[in-house]
């Protein structure tokens, strides 16, 4: 009976090793590192390029992965034209902008454009480009929005605030100024809109790379609104 009872005790302290055990094996602190764990959301491929810039007159922080479309990201796609390589195409109606590379290629860029009835359309040159430039509103802005604009009558010094961005392209059109101008903004969000007092915005990481690509001179067209590529 002594012998019986000592097996059975043994018997039950194994058990319940064995629960002790188990139950371990199923206790984790820190991520579950089962198979069928989520996996971390890999990085939207490309948005490396719109980081934060550090190396510039003014900081240029990076878009929010909430204002990044990859539609509207900078790449290289087909793009059959019989514009030569160097060229700068605008499609408004899509809210791209093409810098052609020839052999059926191009760069694209997402821009935002003009709100209709403020458009502009036609083909002119880089006259001259400018980093971190000044801004003046136009004396038609003046008089359509005196509140906001008339106390920038006399311009705005570069920097994170001003409406031109990092950098701005000025467009002439057989040596005069169009007034567009294909800048920076400090509103990412705006890419892929209709909402621009006419000019073509594009995101501060995507106008530096340009703005490096394109010397003056540089021909720029402007598709109407409505036309397609």
């Amino acid at each position: 009976m002594r012998t019986s009872i000592a097996s059975m005790t043994a018997r039950v302290s194994a058990a319940l090793a064995l629960a002790v055990c188990l139950a371990a094996c199923t206790t984790v602190s820190g991520p579950d590192p089962m198979p069928f764990a989520a996996a971390p959301t890999p990085a939207m491929p490309g948005a490396e390029r719109y980081g934060a810039v550090t190396d510039e007159k003014f900081p240029v922080p990076a878009v929010s992965l909430a204002d990044l479309k990859p539609r509207y990201m900078r790449q290289l796609v087909d793009y059959p034209t019989d514009q030569p390589a160097g060229t700068i195409v605008v499609d408004p109606a899509h809210h791209f902008l093409y810098l052609v590379q020839g052999g059926g290629k191009a760069l694209r860029y997402g821009v935002g454009v003009g709100k209709a009835g403020m458009e502009w359309s036609g083909t002119a040159n880089i006259a001259y480009k400018r980093e971190w430039p000044r801004w003046t509103p136009t004396s038609d802005m003046i008089a359509r929005d005196p509140k906001t604009y008339k106390k920038w009558s006399v311009g705005m010094d570069g920097g994170q605030n001003n409406p031109l961005g990092a950098r701005a392209l000025y467009l002439f059109e057989n040596g005069k100024d169009t007034l567009y101008r294909i800048h920076g903004t400090n509103e990412p969000w705006s890419i892929g809109k209709s909402m621009s007092s006419g000019c073509i915005r594009m995101m501060n990481q995507d106008v530096i790379d340009l703005y490096s690509r394109t010397p003056s001179g540089t021909k720029v067209v402007v598709l109407p609104s409505g036309a397609g590529t």
